[in-house]
């Protein structure tokens, strides 16, 4: 019995001299160094991966990393701040080539902390949380303003751009797969109409259409400006096997992500003027995640990819239909109900090369941060 209580001590007294050790042996490297920008493209991609509605975002900043040394491996806790783009997530475009909207146009950003896992020096994306809002700063008077996508009067302008095309369009007939934005402009003759929006090829009896039930059936992205009366619209077609090539010149073919087809004339997004990342991954329960990026107001399921760093995008196959966000209000349900949509998910992110202008070098430190300061990063846009 006592051989079994030494055991027992010396068990508990290991696990807390590993615990104290893994916290005094934090290394912090310079938010611009090569194994912070790696961390956070990888967590990038990862997260494009997972947004099945909206537009692409792109890494704006590198907030804060640390680095956990495990016995199994060391864990990363990277926080970054990302801003959208204007490719949505079916445009196979690859990332670098999109532009990040401008602020005057209603930048919306993306604050995330993301947890990997790096083991055999592969990083593997293991837990995140994420806010997505609009940037508020300098907004001028009579600029444009964002529409709730479920605006009445918005859909209406673009169920009305959407006639336009359908009637110059050769043997083919569009109908709105997405609303990815709607925003209007006071001018002198009164409110002007902005939209963007996703289209798919459909079957067509009467006045009624149906989305074709086909990966292969064409979509595209319709722009369009005026009144319902009096408009332009201008529409560019995706091509659904497009090879995605990235900066490497790799490329790999990508499937079009599932994205909710709008029933009626109503946005499936209520009340929002924007599309939101994913909320919230956190099947394990990872104490590494801060409180401040958290958002309980909507939680969507992981899906299930693999992110291939030789692509600047990679979406995931799924033919079924992707569930609707659920509303949670209480954080244990919030945990609860990630942990159930994501517990059968492979998670797995393979090392990527970091971009030779990478600035800045990795100075892991033990103990007392430095005078220097290592974070945040360079902002890359704004």
């Amino acid at each position: 019995m006592l051989t079994k209580m030494n055991h027992l001590g010396i068990t508990v007294v290991l696990v807390l001299l590993v615990g104290v050790w893994a916290q005094i042996n934090v290394l912090r490297p310079l938010c611009d160094s090569p194994e912070a920008e790696e961390a956070a493209l990888v967590a990038q991609d990862y997260l494009n991966a997972q947004h099945t509605h909206g537009y692409k975002y792109a890494l704006n900043k590198i907030d804060d990393i640390k680095i956990y040394p495990e016995l199994d491996g060391d864990t990363y806790v990277v926080e970054v701040d990302l801003l959208e783009t204007d490719c949505h997530v079916l445009d196979p475009t690859p990332l670098a080539n999109c532009t990040v909207r401008p602020k005057i146009l209603t930048a919306v950003e993306g604050d995330c902390d993301v947890v990997l896992k790096k083991v055999g020096g592969v990083l593997t994306v293991t837990a995140f949380k994420c806010k997505t809002e609009e940037s508020t700063e300098d907004m001028c008077v009579g600029c444009k303003t964002l529409l709730p996508l479920n605006d009445t009067t918005g859909l209406a302008f673009v169920h009305a751009s959407l006639a336009t095309f359908n009637n110059k369009a050769a043997n083919v007939t569009y109908t709105v797969l997405e609303v990815g934005r709607m925003s209007s402009q006071i001018v002198s003759g009164g409110p002007i109409y902005f939209a963007e929006y996703i289209v798919v090829e459909a079957n067509c009896t009467d006045d009624a259409c149906v989305p074709l039930n086909d990966v292969m059936a064409v979509r595209g992205i319709c722009s369009a400006s005026g009144l319902n009366a009096d408009h332009t619209v201008d529409c560019k077609m995706f091509s659904t096997l497009m090879p995605v090539v990235d900066a490497n010149s790799t490329a790999a073919a990508a499937l079009p992500p599932v994205v909710h087809v709008h029933a009626g004339s109503l946005s499936r997004k209520h009340g929002l003027r924007h599309h939101k990342l994913t909320a919230l991954h956190n099947p394990q329960l990872s104490g590494h995640l801060s409180a401040e990026s958290a958002e309980s107001d909507e939680v969507v399921p992981v899906v299930p990819a693999v992110v291939d760093t030789t692509a600047a995008a990679v979406a995931p196959a799924d033919p079924t239909p992707a569930t609707d966000p659920v509303p949670v209000a209480d954080p244990a349900l919030v945990a609860e109900a990630s942990a159930s949509a994501s517990a059968e998910v492979p998670v797995v992110v393979v090392k990527r090369d970091v971009p030779s202008k990478v600035v800045g070098t990795s100075v892991p430190q033990t103990g007392p941060i430095s005078s220097v300061p290592r974070c945040p990063g360079r902002v890359r846009f704004f």
